[in-house]
């Protein structure tokens, strides 16, 4: 009887190592790069100034995601959850949403989006091994 942790590895791997062309600024003080796609899921890095709103919106995707550093609140529908490092949340599809760093140092953020964000697509970069 094998679980799931002693199964085999996947016969196929892709691997993104970070690079300066792999960010983009996406507003004035926030910039994210992708870190991976493929298969469904993709992982987002987010890195915020202090004081910055990456304002309202809504997609169809299940974002889930985790504080690495900073501090910051989570708006979701009409409710406002303050976030700090250490802090994961997940945010069902189709509802509005908005993030506000923190004042004191840069917020960063994790997030992991299902499916994959086809808004996306485009800054996904190839990977470095396969």
């Amino acid at each position: 009887m094998g679980s799931k942790y002693s199964d085999p590895l996947p016969a196929r791997m892709a691997l993104w190592h970070d690079r300066p062309d792999a960010w983009r600024e996406v507003l004035p003080g926030v910039r994210r790069r992708i870190l991976s796609g493929g298969d469904g899921v993709m992982l987002v890095l987010y890195h915020l100034a202090p004081h910055r709103t990456f304002p309202r919106h809504t997609h169809r995707h299940l974002q889930a995601g985790v504080c690495l550093e900073g501090s910051g609140e989570l708006t979701v529908g009409e409710s406002v959850y303050p976030i700090r490092s250490g802090s994961s949340y997940s945010i069902a599809g189709d509802v509005p949403h908005e993030f506000r760093s923190g004042p004191e140092t840069r917020t960063v953020i994790l997030d992991v989006f299902v499916p994959e964000r086809e808004d996306f697509a485009e800054e996904l970069r190839p990977p470095d091994e396969a």
